[in-house]
């Protein structure tokens, strides 16, 4: 979709109380009006207890249907509840992408035993103890679903590592042994080998997981009628597998089935080395960006602005850059944190929601609130994602030429008379810059939107004007 805006609708601190589908259901029509196009929704799953934000994954096939791990609904409510708010989301033509988590699962109802061997924290490659058995709650039958929508149990020899040994009591990195058996290759570096990440890792090696894993994405996608996916902790997970799972989605559900992976790291060549051995199939969120934001927030007028675009996904694959500025994963708390500081999100959203290039996401936690804090910055969201839809179309200008103080234009297209900006931030002094904005624009009158500048500007005869911006602040320019 043209000019198409994502939102993550969640943050971690959101209330246990059962009612977010229904806040999201209502907020549906309020959401098209200021123009999000998309939402990813938190993990929709039984998790190991209710109050999880369902990232600890129990059970992938009930969406708050069942009793199991003592509760019905899961903590934004029931199945039915989801339905309905996902329906009211399509009537505003908002896509809906569901948070898929494959890589571990949490809350065995049993024990069993099995051969393991620890592996040092950081080295998987490396053993720090001879194999033993080993007892650890990987057995799951759930019974409260009684084999509605799948059969499957599973077992010991569906999982790759673990993290508990029942048997004596002791918290470690257990690699499972068996024939076949080993961590999976196509995964991140970091520790030689990321694949462990936390409780009971599934095998994506293993046929039986690849396949019912299969059967739950073509199952979900359709029970939900989703129209994409963001898949979690894919750095921890076989790439290969990813493929061949988009593909069996994409075979039930279309080739537009939308899919964006989280792979934390700052490293474009990482990232690429990824979109490589997957054929592109996935987007990725833009990490690099991320930490750019965050270093120029820390650093204020010491962070050279000219760097900014330097080895991001946006300016190197911008087709499969999905730009944000903070998530769940980074805001405060987390154990990703690196929450960029409120002074330059403003000017951070003013990049993503208005550059040409990347799908981008604004963070539930800045649009509305993180836990009990209302955002500061919802206002100027607001003219942001206004100017998105309204302004921000034609070819883009780049002035990124100055350490202070920098800036693009768009020219506008001939579909929308209004349409063309001229964005400037600076993380510095106040400063100006002559930009180019098109000689079809020269004699128009232009004014700043946020409501930091009084002046006005007209467009010269070359297309060109001086734009100004006060000191750590984001200005809009527009056609008044």
């Amino acid at each position: 979709m043209k000019n198409g805006v994502m939102m993550q609708y969640f943050e971690w601190n959101l209330p246990n109380d059962g009612k977010f589908w229904k806040q999201l259901k209502n907020d549906a029509k309020h959401l098209s009006e200021i123009g999000v196009t998309s939402v990813w929704i938190p993990p929709a799953y039984k998790a190991d207890e209710q109050e999880d934000e369902g990232y600890a994954t129990y059970d992938l096939f009930d969406l708050g249907e069942f009793d199991q791990k003592g509760t019905v609904r899961t903590k934004y409510g029931t199945k039915q509840e989801l339905i309905d708010a996902i329906t009211e989301l399509h009537k505003y033509q908002i896509s809906v992408y569901l948070d898929a988590v494959m890589n571990h699962k949490a809350g065995g109802e049993y024990t069993e035993k099995f051969m393991a061997q620890e592996v040092d924290f950081d080295d998987r490659t490396k053993t720090v103890s001879d194999p033993y058995e080993i007892e650890a709650y990987t057995g799951y039958n759930f019974p409260g679903r009684e084999d509605k929508y799948s059969d499957f149990k599973w077992h010991w020899y569906h999982f790759s590592g673990t993290d508990y040994n029942a048997a004596n009591e002791k918290t470690a990195i257990y690699r499972i042994l068996g024939e076949g058996k080993n961590w999976s290759q196509a995964v991140d570096g970091e520790n030689n080998n990321y694949d462990y990440l936390m409780f009971n890792d599934l095998d994506l090696d293993h046929p039986e997981v690849v396949g019912e894993l299969g059967k739950w994405g073509r199952w979900v996608s359709t029970e939900l009628n989703l129209d994409g996916m963001r898949l979690d902790a894919i750095k921890h997970m076989d790439a290969h597998f990813l493929k061949k799972f988009m593909d069996e989605v994409r075979s039930e559900r279309g080739d537009n089935f939308f899919a964006v992976g989280e792979y934390w790291k700052e490293d474009f060549d990482a990232l690429q080395e990824f979109l490589d051995i997957t054929d592109h199939k996935l987007n990725l969120f833009d990490v690099p960006l991320h930490y750019k934001f965050y270093q120029a927030s820390q650093q204020g007028r010491d962070f050279d602005l000219t760097n900014l675009p330097d080895g991001t996904l946006v300016s190197q694959l911008p087709d499969k850059a999905v730009t944000f500025v903070d998530n769940h994963d980074s805001q405060h708390g987390s154990s990703l944190e690196s929450q960029i500081k409120s002074w330059f999100k403003p000017l951070a959203y003013g990049i993503i929601l208005l550059m040409e290039k990347g799908y981008p996401c604004i963070f539930y936690g800045d649009y509305y609130k993180m836990g009990d804090q209302e955002s500061p910055h919802r206002k100027i969201l607001d003219i942001l994602l206004d100017a998105r839809a309204r302004y921000a179309y034609g070819k883009q200008n780049y002035y990124f030429d100055h350490p202070n103080t920098v800036g693009l234009t768009r020219e506008g297209d001939d579909i929308r008379e209004d349409s063309g900006l001229a964005l400037l931030l600076s993380n510095g002094e106040d400063g100006d810059k002559v930009m180019y904005v098109g000689e079809h624009h020269k004699g128009e009158t232009w004014h700043e939107i946020t409501g930091s500048i009084d002046d006005e500007v007209i467009i010269g005869d070359d297309g060109k004007a001086l734009f100004k911006v006060h000191g750590g602040k984001v200005a809009v320019w527009v056609k008044k």
